[in-house]
């Protein structure tokens, strides 16, 4: 009785001993793995702390992938060839709808022009383009001699020669000046007596002058533009006559 008393004791006494260090163990290990998982996410929170780029484009990157899925391209037009269509010039014109002015020059001639209402300004005579009328314009008349320039080359009218703008209210923005066939510098006289006017200058060759003023008068209406020009067939000392 005593021998197997003591035995039963010793295998109690043996089976607690084998449980405690495998408690140990486990408990042991739980913590490590814990204790691990919990410095790896401070070591990747750490990692995004320092480099934000990396997590802005890892962001960025899921975002494209998500977004590419919702967009797609459609197959270019194409006609009966498989070319595709020729270009609409026409429509690219924003102006194509807007009614010419009557007073836009269709032709610049030697001795006047031809305008788009029909009527002609000849023998010799230069135009001067005001509020949708137009004047025949002869500002050498005043001088007694067919010369429009000055002693030192400069181009240059009587101011009486523009009076017409003076009566006017609102005047015109803006007055182009065709010089005839060659473009040549204004005199400062005449600049200032146009800025008085509280117009703006702008001086071209008689091409470019009619072209100009057909594309402003078009597009911001005749009262905001005027211009006067000369004959491209101007001669210095002989007009546009000879």
């Amino acid at each position: 009785m005593a021998s197997s008393s003591l035995r039963a004791s010793w295998q109690f006494a043996s089976s607690i001993l084998r449980r405690g260090p495998q408690r140990s163990s486990s408990s042991s290990s739980s913590r490590f793995s814990t204790t691990t998982t919990c410095c790896s996410r401070h070591a990747t929170t750490n990692r995004t702390a320092r480099n934000p780029l990396r997590a802005h484009a890892r962001a960025s990157a899921s975002a494209t992938s998500t977004s590419t899925s919702h967009f797609h391209t459609s197959a270019p037009r194409r006609n009966a060839n498989g070319e595709p269509p020729p270009t609409d010039f026409g429509a690219l014109d924003v102006l194509g709808n807007t009614p010419v002015p009557s007073t836009s020059i269709d032709v610049c001639m030697s001795d006047g022009f031809h305008l788009n209402s029909g009527a002609r300004v000849l023998d010799g005579a230069g135009v001067l383009l005001v509020g949708g009328e137009a004047f025949s314009w002869r500002p050498w008349v005043a001088r007694g001699e067919k010369r429009l320039l000055n002693g030192k080359g400069q181009w240059e009218v009587p101011n009486d020669s523009l009076g017409l703008l003076g009566l006017l209210w609102p005047r015109p923005d803006l007055l182009i000046l065709g010089l005839g066939p060659e473009i040549r510098p204004i005199s400062p006289e005449l600049r200032r007596h146009i800025s008085s006017l509280g117009m703006r200058v702008e001086v071209l060759d008689t091409r470019n002058a009619a072209a100009q003023f057909n594309l402003l008068a078009t597009e911001r209406g005749v009262n905001d533009v005027a211009a006067a020009m000369i004959p491209i067939g101007w001669k210095e000392g002989v007009g546009a006559i000879w």
